[in-house]
């Protein structure tokens, strides 16, 4: 029997391009994240974009044929090879990922860090307390507006993230196996093109984040 899909009413985006994309190259080193903006979120700036696919029904939904599943699974095994790794350098990926995004950005609010790891802001100032008291970093309140705190890496965290870059090429190289360069900057094309759609529908809905500046 020939499957029947039913195709959902299209989504909406925001116009103008009201994404902020921060993303980086793992084979220089840097972690990417790709983070949807809301400043621009008004109703009037709305349009159509491509209406959903029809791969999946709930009829014959199977999670190891799932996209996201396999993304998943494949983040897992990244993070999981790159903490073993780094382990001997007494850090975990809760760790590196935010060191390595100020050493990468020279420093980052409280807020701009909170949102980059898609936390809210009780969980920043709990990452934040212990990466101080490792010594590895520092908040610094902002001498042009006082409620603003600013993250800094201290001489031991730029020391403590070294190692970082060459182990999460290593671990990504490995995980690219078999793959040609070809297949490798199609996979990198695909999953932007994913991320760009989940992150316009984030925009289209507008989420009010709370993520304080503390």
């Amino acid at each position: 029997m020939a499957r029947v899909y039913r195709r959902a009413p299209a989504t909406r985006s925001l116009a103008g391009g009201a994404l902020s994309w921060r993303s980086q190259c793992l084979d220089k080193g840097c972690l990417g994240k790709y983070i949807p903006s809301t400043e621009n979120c008004k109703a009037s700036n709305v349009t159509r974009t491509a209406p959903p696919a029809d791969f999946y029904c709930p009829e014959r939904y199977c999670a190891e044929e799932s996209v996201g599943y396999l993304m998943k699974r494949v983040m897992m095994s990244v993070v999981y090879q790159a903490d073993k790794r780094l382990d001997a350098h007494g850090l975990t990926s809760a760790q590196w990922g935010p060191l390595l995004r100020l050493r990468n950005t020279g420093g980052s609010t409280v807020a701009e860090l909170a949102r980059w790891l898609q936390i809210d802001a009780g969980a920043m100032t709990r990452l934040l307390d212990r990466l101080e008291k490792k010594g590895l970093c520092k908040r610094v309140r902002s001498t042009e507006d006082r409620r603003v705190v600013q993250v800094e890496l201290t001489p031991d965290g730029v020391e403590a993230i070294k190692e970082v870059p060459a182990v999460l090429s290593e671990v990504m190289n490995a995980h690219l196996a078999g793959f040609s360069k070809t297949e490798w900057q199609a996979l990198n094309n695909y999953l932007q093109r994913m991320l760009k759609t989940g992150d316009a529908m984030r925009d289209a809905a507008c989420p009010q984040r709370q993520v304080g500046t503390h």
